[in-house]
């Protein structure tokens, strides 16, 4: 059952004068005010007790430093290694893959695949939602290419995709960690079929494709010579930092994939080093901890205050609650509290008229993170961006002071907490950093409940059913009412 938070924030702030000092903090270009949460003093107290009794330093050294963080895969958490940490096996393999990279990029931009006008980026998962974030935020005024992702097996989607693409000119990337994934190859070979009845002579000759499995894309006839590779250590849901970017790279450049990638680097020094009273990513994690584990809030709300963001919310559902979404411990024991909420959002200010009413008002405590960029990028007067801020932090202070009123359908109650992440502009540093300070608050959510954020056996026993009915059409173990719908639409 949900309980209501020990204290109302208005109370906190009027107990701590220094309430803002403690709770806010600036790293990369980034401010973060966790101050509008519930954590206090104490509090912070003792989530840094429990990080402690859980090993929290010794688990950040060994992500750092290479070592197994994956019991259930015996692997490393090698993204980490595409920003300049862990052994130095990893990390000069992950550059050597880099450079490797950085080599094709140099290659399509000087004419070696002919005129290129287009990409078409087939994935799903983490080997689509990192990029088409990275495209979508900083490459709407300045990509170089006509860049459109691809990830639903749904027919209608790809035509969407392929709609303003030019055949001729349209090279397919291709991102799949084992090249077995039957969404990306059912699309990958329609993107052929695409190509072939465009009369384009070499369709293979078009496709680049981005794995761990070499191996398993040269048997899918792509030549080695198209074929990047990225580390088993790398989850799909950290790929971006890898050659899973380079799409994101031909769009928006190699200059600005390095500053992604130093932005990052960046947060990862601020999450090695600073001690837990001053670790935003550590506090953030705490702030989940109380609401999830202690306060039975299963959900947290993420709204993006820049239409430049709109994917983010998206993007952190699958790395939030890919890694956490569990209910066993590393060890294989029972989880004791709640592990993920459910990770949910929307774009402001569209937000505030479709789901805000029930923030406010409704009958359940759900956390709010509110994410804006101080200096626009648009071309309209300044007044749009001055009402878009404005919006974002008058409803993060009406969630928590609320307002009483005699009549009780315009009374607000107020008490409602929330995060404001608030980014001096929107570019490609800040934006690496950013997206590394949620890796890391989902590393450190993951050590406080002992669990592993690393592997994801929950997403494959829908594929394997999918495989077998599509393989084999065997319905033998099926209930009688997936058998009925198969029956139904004659498959």
């Amino acid at each position: 059952m949900q309980q209501s938070p020990p204290s109302r924030l208005v109370e906190l702030f009027a107990a701590e004068p220094d309430r803002l000092s403690k709770f806010s903090f600036e790293i990369a270009g980034i401010y973060f005010d966790w101050s509008k949460t519930h954590l206090d003093g104490s509090l912070l107290e003792d989530f840094a007790a429990r990080a402690d009794a859980m090993g929290f330093a010794k688990a950040r050294d060994a992500l750092f430093s290479g070592e197994i963080v994956n019991p259930s895969e015996g692997r490393p958490a090698t993204h980490v290694a595409e920003r300049g940490s862990g052994t130095p096996g990893e990390v000069e393999l992950s550059t050597a893959r880099r450079q490797r990279m950085r080599a094709l990029v140099d290659a399509i931009e000087a004419g070696a695949f002919g005129d290129v006008t287009g990409i078409l980026h087939i994935g799903i998962g983490g080997s689509v939602l990192g990029p088409h974030l990275l495209v979508d935020a900083l490459g709407r005024r300045a990509s170089a290419f006509n860049v459109r992702f691809l990830s639903n097996i749904d027919g209608a989607a790809f035509d969407d995709a392929v709609r303003m693409l030019d055949p001729g000119t349209t090279l397919v990337v291709v991102a799949s960690k084992t090249f077995t994934t039957l969404e990306t190859l059912t699309n990958m070979e329609a993107a052929r079929q695409w190509l072939r009845e465009a009369g384009v002579d070499d369709p293979d000759g078009r496709l680049i494709a981005v794995t761990a499995k070499p191996e398993a894309a040269l048997d899918q006839g792509i030549d080695d010579t198209r074929i990047l590779q990225f580390g088993e250590g790398v989850g799909g849901r950290y790929s971006l930092w890898s050659s899973v970017g380079l799409t994101a790279a031909l769009a928006l450049g190699w200059t600005a994939f390095e500053a992604l990638l130093e932005g990052a680097a960046e947060m990862d020094r601020h999450f090695r080093l600073a001690e837990p009273s001053v670790n935003v990513p550590l506090i953030a994690a705490f702030a989940d901890r109380l609401y999830a584990g202690q306060l039975g809030c299963q959900t947290r709300g993420v709204f993006a205050y820049d239409e430049r963001l709109r994917l983010l919310p998206f993007y952190l559902q699958q790395l939030e609650m890919e890694s956490n979404g569990k209910s066993v411990t590393k060890a294989g024991g029972h989880v004791a509290q709640p592990t993920a909420p459910v990770t949910w959002g929307g774009t402001g200010t569209d937000a505030q008229h479709a789901v805000f009413q029930l923030l406010h008002q409704g009958t359940v405590l759900a956390p709010v993170e509110f994410i804006a960029v101080r200096e626009a990028d648009d071309t309209q007067g300044p007044e749009h961006h001055r009402m878009l801020l404005l919006n974002a932090f008058a409803q993060a202070a009406a969630l928590m002071q609320g307002h009483a009123s005699d009549d009780p359908q315009r009374s607000y109650p107020g008490n409602r907490p929330s995060s404001t992440i608030l980014l001096n502009r929107l570019d490609a540093r800040t934006l690496g950093a950013l997206i590394a300070f949620y890796e890391h608050r989902t590393f450190a959510n993951a050590v406080l409940l002992g669990i592993n954020p690393f592997d994801q056996f929950g997403v494959e026993l829908g594929k394997q059913i999918a495989r077998q009915l599509s393989d084999h059409g065997d319905q033998e173990g099926l209930d009688a009412s997936t058998r009925a719908l198969i029956g139904r639409v004659g498959l």
